[in-house]
């Protein structure tokens, strides 16, 4: 019992994290499982599945608290509301756990951190939610925004952009689409192994892996616990990279010899997916604004052991008279809201804003005014992002067309999670005129 406890306060303190304290998830996730390694397998996927339905499921959650306390979440002590969300998520969605399980260890959590007082309206809260969850009341078809918000916990307001740009069906289709569970999505480091081979190496270390038919080292793996026990990754054999993410480095088709500029790096999956596929010719320079960020460029560089590229500190907002016209490809892959990754990285629905999506409008085209003149007469820039809000992508694109004349913008794309396969993405090429 002493495990399950230490389980669910390891969860506890990861939504505090993300809740209170303003952490990305996926962040504080891994900083638990890599300081708690000795952990079984099976307490690490609880320790994670918890953690991520919880917060993929929050809104949902948090209507059905709603319900059954007089205390609403917005008003609850942020450990006491972690406990009692955490504890109906695993009510709701996790058969696995016993009812009285979820409801006892919750109540002996709440006393261990200092909440005796309220172990009854805790105990009393997820009993009577487990008493009457098949009698949940949803809203209804007559508010459909509403409706969408609470059965796929999406921001209202999230939703009524959706609306304005898509149908109701294509943004069911997302939403559903988000809420999937799916395999980790990699490309193989070519340069150093055959797709094949990398497959069997894994298949020796127990993962299940499967192949995509559209890009050349895709592929997809599952079945394992934990990243950094596979040897194969340890030795640099492949990359976690989305499909959608991949499609930036095929649809730039670099040349032998090509130079490449990759203006926001980091972690440097494009980046490295272009020094894979100049062959060990031309050159890479990965930039990106923070040392923390070219640090993580650097540690893929030399785990992958890349040697036709390297990472840069610099501000792509400001100008370098230097890298003029020197780029034969630059990839801006521009800051973003993220609204095309919420599959993977939950919480981002709950941490941007209306102001902030304006704001990273902004940035996007004061980034693209400068780094487009490092593109040689003829060359190529790619710009993408990983959202699917067309004022960060068809909307900007067409700014910069318009701003740009030296530019032709040569093919677009959005990409929409469970249409198209991946993650939602965005990219526009352009061609320098000569």
């Amino acid at each position: 019992m002493g495990n399950i406890v230490n389980t669910r306060e390891l969860v506890l303190e990861i939504l505090l994290a993300v809740t209170r304290d303003g952490e990305y998830s996926h962040i504080a996730l891994r900083s638990v499982l890599d300081n708690y390694q000795y952990l079984n397998k099976s307490e690490r996927a609880f320790i994670t599945r918890v953690t991520e339905g919880t917060l993929e499921h929050m809104i949902e959650i948090d209507y059905i608290i709603n319900q059954f306390s007089k205390v609403k979440t917005n008003k609850m002590k942020p450990v006491i509301c972690n406990i009692i969300r955490s504890g109906v998520y695993q009510l709701k969605y996790m058969d696995g756990v016993p009812a009285s399980a979820a409801c006892n260890e919750a109540v002996k959590l709440a006393v261990k951190r200092g909440f005796g007082s309220l172990r009854g309206f805790v105990n009393g809260v997820l009993r009577n939610i487990s008493r009457n969850l098949g009698g949940i009341s949803y809203p209804d078809g007559k508010d459909p925004v509403k409706r969408l918000s609470v059965i796929y916990s999406m921001p209202e307001w999230i939703l009524d952009g959706w609306l304005e740009e898509y149908d109701m069906q294509t943004v069911e289709v997302i939403l559903q689409d988000f809420l999937r569970e799916k395999p980790v999505s990699v490309r193989c480091n070519l340069s150093r192994i055959s797709r094949e081979g990398l497959a069997e190496r894994l298949k020796r270390e127990g993962v299940k892996v499967s192949f995509d038919s559209e890009i050349p080292g895709a592929m997809k793996i599952g079945g394992f616990d934990y990243l950094g026990v596979l040897e194969a990754f340890r030795e640099g054999l492949f990359l976690v990279q989305d499909i959608s993410s991949m499609r930036v480095a095929e649809w730039a088709e670099p040349k032998e010899g090509d130079y490449v500029i990759d203006v926001c790096a980091a972690p440097g999956g494009k980046a490295l997916h272009m020094a894979d596929k100049l062959k060990g010719t031309g050159f890479v320079e990965a930039r990106d604004l923070t040392e923390y960020k070219i640090e993580l460029i650097r540690d893929n560089i030399e785990r992958c052991g890349m040697s036709n590229i390297d990472a840069v500190c610099q501000n792509a907002v400001i100008y370098d008279e230097d890298s003029k016209e020197k780029a034969d490809i630059l990839i801006a892959d521009l800051p973003c809201s993220g609204l095309g990754v919420l599959g993977r990285k939950t919480d981002l629905k709950y941490k941007t804003t209306p102001e902030a999506q304006k704001s990273l409008v902004k940035l996007q085209r004061e980034i693209l005014s400068a780094v487009n003149q490092y593109v040689k007469p003829g060359g190529k820039l790619l710009y993408s992002t990983c959202t699917i809000h067309r004022k960060e992508n068809e909307e900007n694109a067409r700014w910069f067309a318009n701003t740009f004349p030296e530019f032709e913008m040569v093919r677009e794309k959005q990409f929409l999670p469970g249409i198209d396969e991946g993650d939602g993405f965005y990219i526009a090429q352009f061609q320098k005129k000569v």
